[in-house]
């Protein structure tokens, strides 16, 4: 028995080896390893030279030149880039490819030819585009979709117009393949600024390709006729409008319409054809696609400022997209829902009973969205059930659902401030878990703001945050940290318990945040006299750290700190008066022209903050969405902002004397963007003249602009007095120069002034080809073209400048110079409106976050600073209130300043 039980034994270990070893040499079978890995660069370039160069080989082994063309291209897709001669030798021999009548030979070549186009001599193409051009005109209609592609990929401007009839007859072409191909090659060509006119001269064959039988032609169409009409608003709207009232076949047609539609609607919510618009998402609802249908639903919901009922029958489609068995489309509909949760928690309310099915859905993505949904339209009692269940698989989702998951966290502790410290305590634990440095950034702001909303929480909040740092992987978040420790710990009831943690940083971290921790260090001494001494002993520690900016804090605050007086207690807590990156280009431009005497704050040259501002959290897209066919030439779309012009500007003898630039106002188009001359301009504001630069391009290939200037003449008080004028001397084709107008302000100053401008020019005939003037001795006739006229206002006058402590500013500046005012706004239909039109007209910049107004709020207060031409601190408090009665906006606005005149001019401005 023992024997038996022996070999029985050795039977099952060698079954279980053998087991194993099977299991293992699956798994080996199962990797997937790259066919290519391990080639060398200079072997494949040899052997493509002797393959493409041998006929024999490329008439009889096509297969072999298709393996070595993907060897070709793998090094390419891995960043190996090919020398002058490599690529000329290779792209010579790839060119004899064509000699084959392979047909997976010849799509790899065209393949090929389309990747290393960019990185060949213009010289060495010409050579391969005759060969394209007779594939282009073949009968094999494979061929000709691809010639055309890797044609319009390679050609340039010039050779595109000899093409160019080619190219609209297969837009037009039986065969979808080939009229795709060209369509698509249109939209891409379209980019170029140098092609784009004549991608625009198609639009009858893009039309007519429109109403093709073919879903993908329609699709394609359509994208690159919205395409060519992008800069004509009014072009788009009889688009969208022709095509609403007969809609295309092809649901991702229809899908592009739809969002066009929302566009135009973006655009302008009042205009005449709105209704139909509307109209028209409304029916796609009933639409017998799915995506469409979704699509839709999702451009009605994210329409600003639509109301509850409107969007009804979305919030319906979308409620019977959650019960799809299609996880693709239970996802879309829940994220969607989602969004809308944030502005109209109360409509989505009704599909909470289906959305608590999805809280188990094996779709981890789908779980989370689905939750904080419903965090977002629950009620107080359902938060702590909803924040065990997320808690159990929080760690099994990626990133981007985390951070749904912690703004709606965010919004249900300003929402229900008793279950803050419950919601405090699930932030600290996830934040702690393994994640990137979005999520964790989204975390701690989210703690920094409820420390600033709900008192309550700062002492919990913080201690969570020293815990956080300990382990902090993040330098930057770590030194955001220690300096709101620095801020809000010596206020807390018991500040010794933060030292611990913030000089351990000085111990532990690099030097970045161990500049932070010092800085945090000295404002507990400042601000804390019991603890001072023991902070002047660590400080003394630090001024033998490695780093200079350790040390020259350290010394730094042990200086003020030994002294113990109220000055310096306010050089180390009180923040600057100006932004550091405001304060170097400050710096920069007073090394211009530095002014006589000391420099201090108030001698440095006004800087205004031209950083574009984020969107609010809360905000939707109001665009199209990515993936969305918007040409990415369309200006209409580009935010300008104003540019650093002093340097610029001092270099023009005639203004050497005009004195220190106070400010440039932002540039304004002067023509409409389809006109033959687009002209801008942007005013420069000096102590006692204006110079008015107009930047002018010139849009017609076959003329010469010379001896351009705009004629300027004031039409109100005829008090302004030309100082000096600066033509362009010449505009070729596509190009863009400058000429300026210098006015002398009134000696009154400028209260309010009216300019109507005028183009002149001469124009000389050239080659539209080669830009050489047909006739060199011809003079050129004399033109004018008119431009919109300028107007000049008080706000022009006003440099956008914020103040870090407005409350305080505001009492400083005193009430010798307020003045008090009350307004009807009737032409404003919303609160956001009106604030931003206040804003705007006054010329004077939003302080402390004040210039968002929340969702649905029926009141908002605003305060806005500024300084007024010739140094002149500005401070306005406005409040907005909506009447109860008739919806009317009021404005209560509140103007102090250092000049009763400035104030009065300021008020003048509403």
């Amino acid at each position: 028995v023992e024997g038996t039980q022996s070999v029985f034994s050795t039977m099952i270990k060698e079954f279980n080896n053998f087991r194993d070893r099977e299991k293992q040499k699956m798994d080996d079978e199962d990797m997937l390893f790259s066919p290519f890995a391990g080639i060398e660069k200079s072997t494949v370039l040899q052997e493509a030279k002797a393959a493409f160069n041998d006929p024999h080989e490329v008439k009889h082994n096509p297969g072999k030149c298709c393996l070595l063309i993907s060897k070709l291209l793998f090094l390419l897709a891995q960043g190996e880039t090919f020398s002058g001669n490599d690529t000329t030798d290779v792209f010579f021999a790839v060119t004899k490819l064509f000699q084959s009548k392979d047909v997976n030979l010849r799509r790899m070549t065209y393949l090929f030819l389309k990747e290393v186009a960019e990185s060949t001599d213009s010289e060495d193409i010409i050579i391969v585009i005759s060969s394209l051009t007779k594939d282009m005109n073949s009968s094999v209609d494979l061929y000709r979709a691809n010639a055309i592609r890797v044609l319009c990929k390679i050609i340039d401007a010039q050779m595109l117009g000899q093409i160019d009839r080619y190219i609209r007859q297969a837009v037009v072409d039986r065969n979808a393949l080939v009229s795709s191909s060209a369509l698509i090659s249109g939209n891409q060509m379209a980019v170029d600024p140098q092609k784009r006119e004549i991608v625009r001269r198609w639009v009858n064959e893009v039309q007519e390709a429109v109403n093709s039988r073919s879903e993908m032609v329609q699709y394609h169409a359509l994208s690159l006729l919205y395409t060519i009409k992008c800069h004509d608003r009014l072009a788009i709207g009889r688009l969208v409008t022709q095509f609403t009232r007969s809609s295309p076949m092809s649901p991702l047609a229809v899908c592009l319409l739809v969002r066009y539609t929302s566009r135009l609607l973006h655009d302008d919510l009042s205009a005449t054809n709105a209704q139909a618009a509307y109209g028209f998402l409304e029916s796609c609802l009933r639409h017998k696609n799915e995506m469409v249908i979704y699509e839709a639903a999702r451009a009605m919901c994210r329409l600003p400022e639509v109301a509850a009922r409107d969007i009804l029958p979305s919030i319906t489609v979308l409620q019977l997209f959650l019960s799809s068995p299609k996880p693709t489309l239970r996802f879309a509909a829940v994220r969607t829902l989602n969004e809308v949760a944030i502005k109209h928690p109360g409509v989505v309310a009704k599909c909470n009973e289906d959305m608590e099915g999805l809280i188990g859905d094996s779709n981890r993505s789908i779980a989370t969205l689905a939750i904080t949904t419903l965090l977002k339209t629950g009620s107080e009692s359902s938060v702590d059930r909803l924040m065990k269940q997320i808690q159990g698989f929080i760690s099994d989702i990626a990133d981007e659902f985390k951070i749904v998951v912690v703004q709606a966290v965010r919004a249900l502790c300003l929402k229900f401030n008793s279950k803050a410290r419950v919601l405090l305590n699930f932030l600290s634990n996830i934040l702690r878990e393994e994640g990137g440095f979005e999520f964790k950034k989204v975390i701690v702001d989210t703690m920094l703001e409820l420390i600033e909303r709900i008192p309550e929480t700062k002492r919990a909040a913080l201690f969570h945050l020293c815990e956080f740092i300990e382990d902090c992987e993040f330098t930057q978040l770590s030194a955001r940290i220690l300096h709101l420790l620095g801020e809000e710990g010596p206020s807390t009831e018991h500040p010794a318990k933060f030292i611990r943690f913030i000089y351990n940083r000085i111990i532990l971290e690099n030097a970045h945040v161990r500049a932070a921790a010092v800085s945090a260090l000295g404002k507990f001494g400042a601000k804390v006299e019991s603890l001072r001494p023991s902070i002047i002993t660590l400080l003394t520690r630090s001024q033998l750290d490695e780093d200079d900016e350790v040390r020259d804090r350290a010394t730094f605050c042990l200086s003020l700190l030994r002294k113990g007086s109220e000055e310096s207690k306010h050089v180390l807590l009180d923040p600057l008066p100006i932004k550091p990156h405001l304060l170097l280009r400050s710096l920069e431009m007073y090394k211009l022209r530095p002014t006589p005497g000391a420099l201090t704050f108030d001698s440095l040259p006004i800087v205004e903050d031209t950083t574009p501002i984020a969107p609010a959290q809360n905000d939707e897209n109001v665009g199209l969405e990515n993936g969305t066919a918007i040409p990415a030439g369309d200006e209409e779309t580009k935010t300008e902002l104003p540019q650093n012009y002093a340097e610029e500007l001092l270099k023009i003898p005639e203004f050497a004397d005009l004195g220190q630039l106070f400010r440039s106002v932002p540039p304004k188009h002067l023509t409409e963007s389809e006109t033959e001359y687009l002209v801008r301009c942007t005013k420069h504001i000096f102590p006692h003249h204006i110079v008015f630069q107009f930047d002018v391009t010139n849009t017609i290939n076959d003329q010469l602009l010379t001896d351009v200037e705009v004629v300027m003449d004031e039409t109100e008080s005829g008090d302004w007095e030309l100082f000096s004028s600066i033509p362009a001397e010449s505009i070729p084709y596509s190009a863009t120069k400058t000429t300026y107008v210098c006015y002398k302000t009134p000696e009154e100053g400028v209260h309010k002034a009216n300019f109507m401008n005028e183009l002149k020019f001469r124009t000389k005939s050239v080659d539209p080809n080669t830009g050489e003037l047909e006739d060199p001795d011809d003079e050129g006739e004399e033109e004018e073209f008119p431009v919109d006229d300028l107007e000049m206002s008080a706000a022009d006058l006003m440099a956008k400048v914020p103040v870090p402590n407005f409350r305080t500013a505001w009492g400083m500046i005193g009430d010798s110079a307020e003045l008090l005012d009350k307004f009807q706004l009737p032409q404003y239909k919303s609160l956001n409106d009106a604030v931003k039109a206040v804003v705007e007209f006054l010329g004077l910049e939003p302080c402390e976050g004040t210039g968002t107004v929340p969702h649905n709020a029926v009141g908002h207060t605003v305060f806005l600073s500024g300084v007024y031409l010739g140094g002149i601190k500005v401070l306005a408090r406005t409040l907005f209130s909506v009447s109860a009665s008739d919806n009317t906006i009021m404005l209560k606005i509140a103007i102090r300043s250092e000049s009763p005149d400035v104030s009065q001019l300021v008020l003048d401005c509403i």
